[in-house]
C-alpha cells in the first residue's frame, strides 16, 4: 500500500466520506487510490473557490468535515478565500494539498511555494507529511482536529513522495474531545446580571443558533425581557415557522449602534464582541454603548446548549414558552423588486424543510425580519465577508442533504467570483434553485464610498459599473448546463420559482433589478 492509498482508507475509516477536488499532477496517486478503494465520493469542481465553498457548505449541513483536494501552493491559494468563510463559520474542513515531491522541492520548479505559509493563513491546524509510513496517522490526526468544536479547518500536506511510495498504514480513527461545559460560576454569575434588569441583550452564534439552542435562549428572554440578536451573518440558523425569530444586528454602523443603544449588559453565545465590519472616519469600531459590561456565557467551542438551558433553569424559567411569531406575513407582492417586497413574496414561496445559501451583499439586506414566517427552513450566510461564497456554499449543501431543496440568492458581482459552481450543480444533478440579484453595479461599494467620507466620481463610477458589458446571466448558466430565465418583476419571479421548485435538477432565475 502507498501512501495515498492509507489515506483513503484512513478519511473512510474516520467518517470523511466526501471529496471536493481540483486535482493537479501532484494529486494523481490520490486519484489513483480512489480508483483501488471503494466509498469515497469525489466531487470535481472546476475552481479552488468552488472546492473550499462547496466543502463549506457540506460540512455546515452534514455537520462533518468533507476533504477537499488542492494542487500545491497555488491550489490552496486559489481557494482561500471560501477557507476563510468556512473558518469564520466554524465549519470542519480537511483539506489535502499535494505538494511538489520532498527531494524536488531545492529545484524551485514552478509550482514550489511556501505551501505550509499560505495554509497557516487560513488553517488551525496545518501538518506536512514525512514519510508514506506516516501519512495515515497524519490524516488521522487532521480529521480529529477538524471535528474538534467548535469545528476546525485542518490542512494536511502530501508531498509527491509520501503519496507514491509504498508502506503506507491505514490509522484508526482518533477520538474526538467533547465540548467544555459552561462552569457552574459562570452560569451564577451571568443568571445573576440578568436578574438586575438592567438592559441585556444576548448574542447568539454557531450552536446557539440551532432550534434547541433558539428555544433555549427564548426561555431566558421571557423571564427576564433580555432581547435577542445573532451577529450581521450567520454560519447556520434555524429559521422559519415555529422557530424563535431573532434578527441580526445591522451590518451600517448607525442602525447598529441604534439597535444596541441603551444596552447595559452584552451576554456572547458563541460570539463575538459586535464590531463593524470595517472602521470609518469618526465612528466607533464597537456597536455596544461605551457604558455598557460584555460578558460571556459560552466561548465557541463550548457547549453553548448546554449553558442557555442551564441559566434558564438557574432563572426559574419554564421549560415550555410561547415562541413569538414575525410580524410580516408572508404574500405573494406585485411590481418592480424592491428588498422588502422581495423577502415577503420570497417568504412564501420557500418550499419547506429548505436550506438557504445567502449571498445578497446589497439586495439581501432585508431578507431577514419578512422571512421569519416562511417554511422552517437552515438558513446559510457569508461569514467572512468574502464575496462569491453563496454559489458553492449550495452546491456542497445539496450534497450533504439529498431530497431537501436548496434555495441559493447570490448577487451578481459576488457571483462572477464562483460562477463555474453552476457547472458541478449541473454535472451532480444537483436541486439547487439559484437567484441571482442583477443591478448590473457593485452598488455596496456606493454605500462604502460614502460611509468613509468620500464623494462619487468618474473613476469610482467606471470602478463599481458591471454594465459595460452587461452580464447575461441566463447564457452564462445555459454554459455550465443550468437552465435558467430572466424576469424583471416579483409576479413573474413567483410563477418561475413555484414552477422550479417542481422539477428536478439546478436552475438559475436572473432577477433583472
Amino acid at each position: 500500500m502507498n501512501g495515498a492509498e492509507s489515506l483513503v482508507r484512513t478519511l473512510l475509516a474516520s467518517g470523511v466520506d466526501t471529496c471536493f477536488a481540483n486535482p493537479g499532477t501532484s494529486e494523481m496517486h490520490f486519484v489513483a487510490a480512489l480508483d483501488q478503494v471503494e466509498g469515497m465520493r469525489c466531487v470535481l469542481g472546476m475552481a479552488e473557490t468552488v472546492v473550499t465553498g462547496a466543502a463549506d457548505g457540506y460540512g455546515r449541513m452534514a455537520g462533518k468535515p468533507a476533504a477537499t483536494l488542492l494542487h500545491c501552493g497555488p491550489g490552496f491559494a486559489n481557494g482561500i478565500a471560501n477557507v476563510h468563510n468556512a473558518r469564520r463559520a466554524h465549519t470542519p474542513m480537511v483539506n489535502i494539498v499535494g505538494d511538489q515531491a520532498s527531494y524536488h522541492r531545492p529545484f524551485d520548479a514552478p509550482l514550489t511555494a511556501d505551501t505550509e505559509g499560505l495554509a497557516r493563513a487560513a488553517s488551525h491546524w496545518v501538518r506536512t507529511s514525512a514519510a508514506s509510513a506516516s501519512v495515515g496517522a497524519d490524516s488521522a490526526a487532521a480529521v480529529q482536529a477538524a471535528n474538534t468544536a467548535p469545528g476546525q479547518i485542518a490542512t494536511l500536506i502530501l508531498p509527491a513522495d509520501t503519496a507514491w511510495n509504498e508502506g503506507g498504514v491505514v490509522a484508526a480513527p482518533l477520538p474526538v474531545p467533547a465540548r467544555p461545559a459552561v462552569a457552574p460560576d459562570t452560569l451564577r454569575a451571568i443568571a445573576q446580571v440578568l436578574r438586575s434588569n438592567e438592559p441585556a441583550m444576548l448574542i447568539l452564534y454557531g450552536q446557539a443558533l440551532s432550534e434547541a439552542g433558539l428555544v433555549a435562549a427564548n426561555r431566558i428572554a421571557q423571564v427576564t425581557g433580555a432581547r435577542l440578536r445573532t451577529p450581521t451573518q450567520v454560519s447556520r440558523m434555524a429559521r422559519g415557522r415555529g422557530r424563535v425569530p431573532v434578527d441580526r444586528i445591522p451590518y451600517a454602523v448607525e442602525g447598529a449602534i441604534k439597535v444596541l443603544a441603551g444596552t447595559k449588559h452584552v451576554i456572547l453565545v458563541g460570539a463575538k464582541p459586535p464590531a463593524g465590519f470595517f472602521a470609518y472616519p469618526g465612528k466607533p469600531s464597537l456597536m455596544a454603548p461605551p457604558d455598557s459590561h460584555t460578558h460571556v456565557l459560552a466561548r465557541p467551542e463550548q457547549d453553548a446548549i448546554g449553558a442557555l438551558n442551564a441559566l434558564a433553569d438557574e432563572l426559574g424559567a419554564p421549560r415550555n414558552v410561547p415562541i413569538p411569531e414575525g410580524e410580516i406575513k408572508p404574500q405573494l407582492v406585485r411590481g418592480k423588486f424592491e428588498p422588502v417586497a422581495f423577502a415577503t413574496t420570497l417568504a412564501a414561496l420557500l418550499p419547506e424543510n429548505c436550506i438557504v445559501a445567502e449571498d445578497g451583499v446589497t439586495s439581501g439586506r432585508a431578507l431577514f425580519a419578512p422571512t421569519f414566517n416562511a417554511a422552517p427552513n437552515d438558513w446559510l450566510q457569508n461569514t467572512g465577508g468574502a464575496i462569491g461564497h453563496a454559489f458553492p456554499c449550495a452546491t456542497g449543501a445539496a450534497l450533504a442533504c439529498p431530497g431537501r431543496r436548496v434555495v441559493c440568492l447570490q448577487a451578481d458581482g459576488a457571483g462572477m467570483y464562483s460562477l463555474q459552481a453552476l457547472w458541478t450543480q449541473a454535472r451532480e444533478k444537483l436541486d439547487v434553485l439559484n437567484v441571482v440579484f442583477a443591478n448590473r453595479i457593485y452598488k455596496i461599494l456606493y454605500g462604502e464610498l460614502v460611509s468613509v467620507g468620500a464623494k462619487p466620481g468618474r473613476a469610482s463610477n467606471e470602478l463599481f459599473d458591471l454594465a459595460r458589458p452587461e452580464l447575461d446571466w441566463v447564457k452564462l448558466a445555459g454554459g455550465m448546463g443550468v437552465e435558467a430565465t430572466r424576469v424583471e418583476t416579483l409576479e413573474a419571479f413567483a410563477d418561475v420559482f413555484k414552477s422550479a421548485c417542481g422539477r428536478r435538477g439546478p436552475f438559475l432565475i436572473e432577477f433583472r433589478i
